[in-house]
């Protein structure tokens, strides 16, 4: 009995050695939790290509929208873990929806591995040109002195758009009310009227409308300056030391993938976040290519959770 069952790992091991040594030998689906089109496709694009060179393999785009990317991580939770599915992952998927949903068909920290941290997008923070504020300092002042008088809008109840909002609220220690919106978009022109008095948004699709005089911004999320916007400060150098509300992306395979496989996948990753003409097509769309092992990542990661399930316990935030 003790022979057979030693045959029989060894046969796994062996088929397990083989399958990494010859991969990848056909297409990698690279699913995407949104559809075509904006910021997260295209980066998500840039990288797929360089890894497509690296690999020997085209890594093709997988579209698979809905449930705030629930349904693109169930999927590659329960995947195969043969490399040959991942998922271009962002910090909804990764931390948001865990800290905000009660009941979720899969848990990132146990279904899903990290190949590696890919990018960071600030956002800035909009205000409505109807605000007499001229300043972050002035803008505090008139919510502390007006309690719920101010609102702000996010792209929907319990996104990083919302929580940012809120943890403005907890640290600069006034009561702005949230009014979700299906996106930022439909916010835009409630915001240019001054029904809406500001906003957190992405500063790929910000920035234009700041350049164009529609709207005004004071400040940016992001723990340092971006160098797509220098003039902007961030909010922590304002004032709220720490502050920093960022989306990032990730590439994640279904746990349990062979480790000379998902070293493979993390080296052709590296490769391409190392490329200038990577770097600058995600620079683009407002990110700064920000690579990181699974160590860097998980550690990056844990510090995620711990912000935004404090943020979301002490801002009372409940998501249906």
């Amino acid at each position: 009995m003790k022979k057979m069952l030693l045959a029989a790992l060894s046969l796994v091991l062996g088929v397990s050695a083989a399958s990494a040594d010859t991969f990848p030998s056909r297409p990698i689906s690279l699913v995407l939790p949104f559809g075509p089109g904006g910021a997260t496709d295209a980066i998500s694009r840039a990288v797929a290509d360089h890894m497509s060179t690296t690999l020997g393999q085209p890594v093709v785009i997988d579209y698979r929208a809905g449930a705030g990317g629930e349904i693109a991580a169930s999927a590659v939770a329960k995947a195969a873990p043969d490399g040959y599915t991942i998922m271009f992952a962002t910090v909804s998927q990764l931390v948001i929806l865990p800290v905000t949903k009660s009941k979720l068909s899969f848990d990132p920290r146990k279904d899903l591995a990290p190949v590696g941290l890919v990018a960071k997008s600030p956002n800035l923070l909009l205000v409505s040109p109807r605000v007499e504020a001229k300043s972050l300092q002035e803008l505090i002042a008139y919510a502390k002195n007006n309690p719920g008088k101010l609102n702000f809008a996010s792209s929907g109840n319990g996104t990083i758009t919302h929580l940012i909002g809120e943890m403005f609220n907890l640290q600069a220690g006034i009561n702005a009310v949230h009014v979700p919106y299906r996106t930022g978009v439909q916010a835009f022109t409630e915001l240019t009227e001054g029904q809406i008095h500001f906003a957190f948004d992405t500063i790929v699709w910000s920035l234009p409308q700041v350049q164009g005089g529609k709207l005004k911004s004071f400040g940016i999320t992001s723990a340092e300056r971006s160098p797509i916007a220098p003039e902007l400060p961030t909010i922590a150098e304002q004032g709220l030391p720490g502050f920093e509300g960022v989306t990032w992306y990730a590439i994640m395979a279904p746990a349990g993938t062979p480790e000379p496989i998902m070293a493979k996948l993390t080296n052709a990753l590296s490769a391409a976040l190392s490329d200038p003409g990577v770097i600058e097509r995600i620079k683009k769309f407002g990110a700064i290519a920000s690579f990181g092992n699974a160590e860097q990542y998980n550690k990056f990661q844990q510090s995620e959770f711990a912000k935004w399930e404090r943020i979301v316990k002490e801002g009372k935030i409940k998501v249906q």
